[in-house]
């Protein structure tokens, strides 16, 4: 298996774990597990975005938030992607439609998937942020981003889980 058949891979599991959980009320999507700032809303949410932000950086192309920002109805605060985040700002994303979020997810997701077949081995030896010691190639980049999304769909699949 090569990087691109490895990434393609791996780049689907995010959005089969968000497929794979329960239906959830709205409440449940919005509650706050212990009283810790992410719920299972934002959660989705943040992976979506912290996506779609990265692979417009890597692409050049506008972010698919563009297409989904008027069906969320987050207004400014969707805009955003999570990064910082107070617990009043994570508060703000509230959303009420699992499959909204697991559609924003996937879509993203599917444009990774797509950006990764347009790579070559080459590609991923690139070095494209020079801010980190060491600089960040893009292969090492595009691991985190499904890292990032990997590790917070198992946290909303856990709390989908936990007793309320």
């Amino acid at each position: 298996m090569n990087s691109i058949e490895f990434l393609t891979d791996l780049s689907q599991r995010p959005l089969q774990a968000a497929q794979a959980l329960p239906d959830l009320s709205p409440e449940e999507l919005n509650r706050h597990l212990g009283g810790h700032p992410n719920s299972i809303a934002w959660l989705l949410w943040h992976s979506g975005r912290e996506i779609d932000a990265q692979l417009s950086d890597l692409t050049g192309r506008p972010q698919l938030w563009e297409d989904f920002r008027g069906r969320f109805g987050l207004g400014e605060i969707g805009d955003s992607f999570g990064l910082g985040h107070t617990p009043e700002q994570a508060a703000q994303i509230r959303v009420e439609d699992q499959q909204l979020l697991v559609d924003y997810l996937g879509a993203t997701l599917n444009a990774f998937t797509d950006y990764v077949g347009t790579l070559s081995e080459d590609d991923f030896d690139e070095v494209i942020d020079e801010n980190w010691t060491p600089a960040v190639t893009r292969g090492v980049r595009m691991v985190s981003i499904i890292d990032d999304a990997i590790q917070h769909v198992a946290q909303a699949a856990f709390i989908a889980g936990a007793p309320a």
